[in-house]
């Protein structure tokens, strides 16, 4: 059931709230193969929920609190999962005057126009943020890296909506990223080493 925007929630509220709307729309059950490789008897599919009003407010509000911290300019990653969260933390760094532009990286380096494998205001030498829907070993993250250090920036933190607890974490650490993350799987009623 929505909540009344005119309606303040506290942090915890909002954050009991999104991980009502995740459990809702975002997390499947079955048998799937993931990014990885993996077989999962779960699927979290985050832009259900970042692509939905109501979700994408939360996200936006809640995400930028992890980053609100950080001397950055920019926030983005990977296509498709970091384009409605990226959206979001901007348009809620806006609101409460601090701008930070946003960004993705392209699947695919694009052959025409500015041939380029980032769109979005991205200058090198740039301190941003990466942040990405759902993180199982990382290897959706670790090609935004790459791309973003391709351009000459930095990253600051890696952000994420839930961590599936499967290595992305300890993936990206050992290369020096600091990685959080709103919510572990757990949250969601999902014990990763035994999957139910």
């Amino acid at each position: 059931m929505p909540t009344d925007p005119e309606v303040a929630m506290s942090d915890p509220a909002k954050r009991a709230r999104l991980i009502e709307v995740l459990k809702q729309r975002s997390l499947k059950r079955g048998d799937f193969v993931l990014r990885s490789g993996a077989r999962s008897s779960y699927f979290l599919d985050g832009k259900q929920t970042t692509f939905s009003a109501e979700g994408a407010a939360l996200v936006g509000e809640l995400m930028y609190d992890l980053i609100s911290d950080l001397d950055v300019v920019a926030v983005g990653g990977p296509t498709l999962g970091a384009d409605p969260i990226a959206t979001a933390i901007s348009i809620e760094s806006f609101r409460r005057g601090r701008p930070i532009d946003a960004f993705v990286v392209r699947k695919e380096t694009k052959d025409h126009g500015m041939v380029d494998r980032i769109a979005g205001p991205l200058a090198p030498g740039s301190r941003v943020a990466i942040v990405e829907d759902t993180a199982t070993t990382g290897s959706a993250i670790q090609f935004a890296l790459d791309a973003v250090r391709e351009a000459g920036c930095e990253v600051a933190r890696i952000v994420v909506i839930v961590d599936r607890e499967a290595g992305a974490r300890e993936n990206l650490r050992k290369q020096g990223y600091q990685f959080d993350a709103l919510f572990s799987i757990r949250d969601l009623g999902i014990d990763p080493t035994g999957e139910p």
